[in-house]
């Protein structure tokens, strides 16, 4: 991996949110969301349908351009230096278009090639990928005629193939059975010895087994930054405390 500890922002923060809004017209989809989340944490990012989650995820990633506000990956403005910035990211967005008449092994070589990769250093990382979520059976398969789960595990390849040092995963076990949930949980825990995760999920369960801490939004609006023992709260009851905190969106 390389390495790129002289990017990392304050308080060694891998990824920051400063004050960032994305209107469309009078309708905020984020407004002033500022939340941090330092080197070697994994933190869950939740809210309700249509909260926001999915828009801060582009805008971290560079996919969409604030109307208001900083991004910040590893230390590099999204905006300023998105080259830098997108070098260190592997984002995995919600229902990720994938070049369906491609193989995954067409796909992944495209993609590294497209990152500058090449030779034995690409094939070693297409082969640690292909083992890492489980794809040698669907390997040289259309991936227009793969299941949604497989597809699922293309694109966690994808983000992991360039051994990023953050990882943006926008509902990553969504589609997967049981089994492979399990397996993907696995992974980020393996993942998160030497990287930086922001993970959007709607499975509390998830966020309790593989999250150190909890942002939630609603309405577009950070209402809790805080540990998974904080947001579970005295009765230990995410859920409770989930419907509690966004409560003023759901009525």
């Amino acid at each position: 991996m390389n390495n790129h500890s002289e990017g990392k922002g304050q308080n060694g923060a891998m990824i920051e949110a400063r004050g960032l809004s994305k209107f469309y017209g009078p309708f905020a989809a984020a407004r002033d969301v500022t939340f941090s989340v330092p080197k070697g944490e994994v933190a869950a990012f939740l809210g309700p349908n249509g909260a926001g989650k999915s828009t801060t995820m582009k805008l971290l990633t560079g996919f969409l351009t604030p109307t208001e506000g900083t991004a910040r990956i590893g230390g590099f403005d999204v905006a300023e230096h998105r080259m830098d910035a997108v070098k260190l990211i592997g984002y995995l967005p919600e229902n990720g278009p994938l070049y369906h008449e491609m193989t995954p092994k067409s796909l992944l070589e495209h993609l590294g090639q497209a990152r500058g990769m090449s030779g034995e250093h690409l094939k070693t990382r297409m082969d640690f990928v292909a083992d890492k979520c489980a794809l040698h059976a669907v390997w040289n398969k259309t991936i227009g005629k793969l299941s949604r789960g497989y597809k699922q595990r293309v694109g966690m390849a994808q983000a992991l193939l360039h051994d990023p040092e953050v990882l943006i995963l926008d509902e990553p076990t969504s589609g997967l059975d049981p089994n492979q949930v399990h397996e993907v949980r696995a992974l980020i825990h393996s993942l998160a010895k030497n990287k930086t995760i922001l993970l959007s999920t709607h499975i509390l369960r998830e966020v309790e087994a593989c999250c150190h801490r909890v942002v939630l939004i609603n309405a577009g609006r950070i209402v809790f930054d805080g540990t998974v023992a904080e947001m579970q709260g005295p009765k230990h009851d995410m859920e409770a405390r989930f419907r509690e905190l966004t409560n003023a969106r759901m009525t």
